[in-house]
């Protein structure tokens, strides 16, 4: 077992970066004011919150009061796709919205409860890269299609939606699009405008920020129901009193994440080739999910026919290296990810998945570390798997 954790959950959570912090505990100690209130302490508070709007807005490439804070990255998710959702059918304009089989559940779940309020849901398939084609987007679009949510940058394999290619499809149907960015801040360019998105989500954690904190961006002109009801904060659209330590922590974050975007996918987009290349040619029987190339620089997402990914997970630990894996454990029993899954991969090849994300301070040497240590793994728990045994006799795997 190694003495020092090697960290290749980026995906989940990063940590928190010593400059954030530093923006933070201003904001976490002497100025603790509310920003509703009105002396100086709570003028303060305010200043805060409107310095770290403004810095987020000028990433995005857009308008303060288009920038709404929230408690989550779902919370920003749910509030976009059941916010706009309800305006337009409360306006009269239709309640058919179109999202993709490889969501995060935070989108999915807005998604279907909509569904069981009475809205039309259509889910667009994937290829096996897990990529959008534009024509089955415009080949859904109806006129009474109020909304579409497509992701970015897919949070399990990595892959990259052609957003502005879907973008342009929405404008030219004056149909809103929502995206949820959260994988691909820090690593992808956000400027909405290139993007024509109407509708984007990031959250702080996932480029060295604090966790409990994320952000809406909403076109200036698309009508949106608010889904926190109470004070009249954010302008009317998120009640309740501003994180004001946690959207500015989110502000620094950005700030140093646009900045070192380009040299960070350099560092970790190298780190991730030495992976998949090491990896695949030392394990048999392994393949890489989603796109070769149009993928995170930091994502490498592995598939091992016969086992379980939660066995790789917990051996892996063992070894002092912390990843994850695409399934989940419910009521006892494994199931498969509903990303790999819409790949069109069979259930026994969607469960045998690894997800290694790495980060900024990831070394050459922790990959080779992992390169060294993962085949053993897989050897030892193949070894006690009759479904590889047999499996491994059939072309299925080949």
């Amino acid at each position: 077992m190694t003495e020092r954790l090697i960290y290749l959950d980026h995906a989940a959570t990063t940590p928190l970066d010593e400059q954030v912090l530093d923006a933070m505990l201003p904001y976490l100690r002497q100025q603790y004011g509310n920003p509703s209130s009105i002396h100086r302490i709570g003028r303060a508070a305010l200043d805060a919150l409107d310095g770290a709007r403004e810095t987020v807005a000028t990433v995005l490439g857009t308008s303060p009061k288009e920038i709404v804070f929230t408690g989550s990255g779902s919370e920003a998710n749910n509030l976009a796709i059941k916010g706009v959702a309800q305006a337009q059918r409360r306006a009269g304009r239709g309640s058919h919205i179109i999202t993709s089989a490889i969501e995060h559940h935070a989108v999915l779940h807005p998604a279907e409860s909509l569904a069981r309020e009475g809205f039309e849901l259509t889910v667009l398939p994937v290829d096996a890269q897990g990529c959008i084609r534009p024509a089955d987007l415009q080949a859904a679009l109806r006129p009474d299609t109020v909304l579409v949510s497509v992701m970015y940058a897919n949070n399990e394999i990595g892959t990259i939606q052609p957003i502005a290619e879907l973008g342009a499809i929405c404008r030219a149907n004056n149909i809103p699009l929502h995206t949820d960015a959260v994988q691909a801040a820090g690593s992808l360019p956000l400027d909405v405008a290139a993007l024509q998105v109407d509708l984007l989500t990031i959250t702080a954690h996932k480029f060295y920020g604090p966790k409990g904190v994320g952000a809406l961006y909403i076109r200036r002109g698309v009508a949106i129901a608010a889904q926190i009801e109470g004070g009249g904060q954010e302008r009317r659209r998120r009640a309740g009193t501003e994180n004001v330590a946690g959207a500015v922590g989110l502000a620094s974050a950005l700030q140093l994440a646009e900045a070192r975007r380009s040299s960070y996918a350099a560092h970790c987009s190298a780190l991730r080739d030495r992976l998949i290349s090491g990896i695949l040619a030392r394990v048999p029987d392994a393949w890489l999910n989603g796109h070769p190339t149009e993928r995170l620089p930091n994502n490498v997402n592995l598939g091992f026919a016969g086992i379980e990914g939660e066995s790789i997970l917990l051996l892996l630990d063992q070894h002092g290296i912390a990843a994850s894996s695409g399934s989940a454990c419910s009521a006892g029993s494994l199931e498969a990810s509903h990303v790999l899954l819409a790949l069109g991969l069979p259930e026994e090849r969607a469960i045998g998945s690894l997800r290694l994300t790495v980060g900024q301070s990831t070394t050459a040497a922790e990959i080779d570390t992992v390169i060294d240590a993962l085949p053993a793994v897989i050897e030892r728990l193949r070894a006690f798997s009759p479904s590889y045994r047999i499996s491994n006799t059939t072309p299925q795997y080949a």
